[in-house]
């Protein structure tokens, strides 16, 4: 039988920063400092109660820093052993909610770029910024 996570999990989950994280931050530090200007939590057009980690607007140009374990990285994420298919389950439906803005905002003509959270001090920084300077003002 597949159970709800406990009381004490419950309570770590809704902890979780949801914006502002250490990897976030560095990405947007970094973009700052090389003269990027953009938008934090930037509601994503058409899909209430979804927002982008770091947007250019004028640009078209959505970032997300996606953390290892809650969107599965596939280096990284590891599901916990202990009510193991409700987690698979909750990682799974995260993963698909992400495909599904992706999709959304590439509809919309947006670029999407999606960084896991060990590669914003690796490259992540160098993809966003070569997206950014491909992608014209209108």
């Amino acid at each position: 039988m597949i159970e709800p996570p406990t009381e004490t999990v419950r309570r770590r989950m809704v902890s979780q920063r949801r914006k502002d994280t250490a990897a976030e931050v560095q990405l947007r530090r970094a973009l700052y400092r090389d003269g990027w200007r953009y938008r934090v939590s930037y509601p994503v057009p058409g899909m209430p109660r979804r927002t982008i980690d770091v947007a250019f607007p004028s640009r078209k140009v959505a970032v997300f820093v996606d953390g290892c374990f809650w969107h599965g990285c596939p280096d990284h994420g590891v599901a916990p052993k202990h009510n193991g298919t409700w987690w698979r389950d909750k990682l799974a439906a995260n993963r698909a909610r992400d495909r599904d803005t992706t999709n959304h905002l590439e509809s919309l003509g947006w670029a999407v770029v999606r960084v896991w959270e060990h590669e914003v001090s690796t490259d992540g920084i160098e993809r966003v910024e070569r997206v950014l300077s491909v992608m014209s003002v209108p």
